[in-house]
């Protein structure tokens, strides 16, 4: 998995296609590789409850024992049941 500009905490979107540095304040394009500040955020892409079950990026949860189907891109940031993979 190639890590993004919008899989970094410091990213914020603007649009659907682009966003700011926030220690930059430069613009990025979103699909644009992560640079060397690269701080994780949390997605349920990255948790080790998320089982990723499509190409499209959907998956289920089994950390909330409900075994939901969710966009693996969703941020995870105040999930209680995040676990880093």
């Amino acid at each position: 998995m190639n890590i993004k500009h919008n899989d970094c905490l410091h990213f914020s979107n603007i649009d659907a296609a682009k966003g700011i540095c926030r220690l930059t304040g430069n613009i990025v394009e979103i699909d644009s590789d992560a640079c060397a500040s690269y701080d994780k955020k949390a997605k349920c892409k990255f948790c080790k409850n998320f089982t990723e079950e499509s190409t499209d990026g959907i998956g289920t949860c089994v950390g909330l024992k409900v075994n939901d189907w969710v966009y693996g891109e969703l941020n995870a940031v105040t999930c209680s049941s995040y676990e880093e993979k």
